[in-house]
């Protein structure tokens, strides 16, 4: 499938990775009710350019499976509870999208009927046809996978042109940016790159399904108020992740 700008508007359909942090704010936990308006307004603005979004949001701000094993928790069972605190995640951003006047649905790859539709492909598609902001929680619904796993995969389901994940700094570096005042940023690359030099920004499997199907990453500042718009515009911001024929930004 050829993915990339629809048009000079940007693209067509997207997938919105975003991390549980970006909604803690100062806060060492939990959800900052401010910092979560701002995210829905950088939301509702790309929305009204016409673009289709889906989203997948991480539920680190509550609780880290991966972590868990330091606190003695059976690694499965922290996994589980990740997923729930993706739940709560996204049950906020709705709340928060539709004090905007946005039409949203969260749709959950766990069963939970009283608060989220299931996770079913069609349906996904036809809310976002019907111009519906699509959140999708609970990761794959399996333990040993990330929510940047869970959105490669949604994005590949929707047929997304491409999978943004917001991020606290400016995109992908050669080292952490935060430690290593020298660390440089990488405008562009390859799946290949990214995977031999074990770069960090998805986990590998995420990387890699998006490698196999040819759906490109970018990794963008989320905490810069209007990137997603840029992003979706087809600006030369940020990151990208994509094969050498992948069409240039900007």
């Amino acid at each position: 499938m050829e993915r990339g700008p629809a048009s000079p508007d940007g693209y067509r359909r997207v997938l919105l990775k975003l991390s549980g942090e970006a909604l803690m704010g100062r806060h060492g936990y939990g959800i900052d009710h401010e910092v979560a308006a701002g995210v829905a307004d950088q939301i509702r603005d790309a929305h009204a350019l016409g673009t289709e979004l889906g989203v997948v949001i991480g539920g680190g701000n509550i609780f880290r499976g991966i972590r868990a094993g330091d606190l003695g928790i059976d690694r499965v069972a922290a996994d589980h509870i990740g997923m729930l605190a993706t739940v709560m995640n996204s049950l906020a951003l709705q709340d928060a999208l539709e004090k905007r006047g946005l039409d949203t649905r969260v749709q959950s790859a766990i069963p939970m009927a009283r608060v989220a539709e299931p996770f079913i492909k069609r349906r996904a598609v036809r809310h976002l046809a019907k111009g519906r902001v699509v959140i999708f929680a609970a990761g794959t619904g399996n333990p040993y996978f990330s929510t940047d796993t869970a959105a490669a995969l949604r994005a590949l389901e929707i047929g997304a042109d491409v999978l943004m994940k917001g991020t606290k700094v400016e995109g992908l570096y050669n080292a952490d940016p935060t430690t290593n005042p020298e660390a440089e940023l990488i405008r562009r690359t390859t799946f290949n790159d990214v995977l031999d030099q074990r770069l960090r920004v998805m986990d590998s499997a995420a990387v890699t399904h998006c490698m196999e199907n040819d759906m490109p990453i970018l990794i963008f500042n989320m905490q810069e108020s209007g990137n997603i718009v840029r992003a979706i515009r087809g600006e030369a911001i940020g990151s990208l992740i994509a094969d050498e024929s992948y069409p240039a930004r900007g």
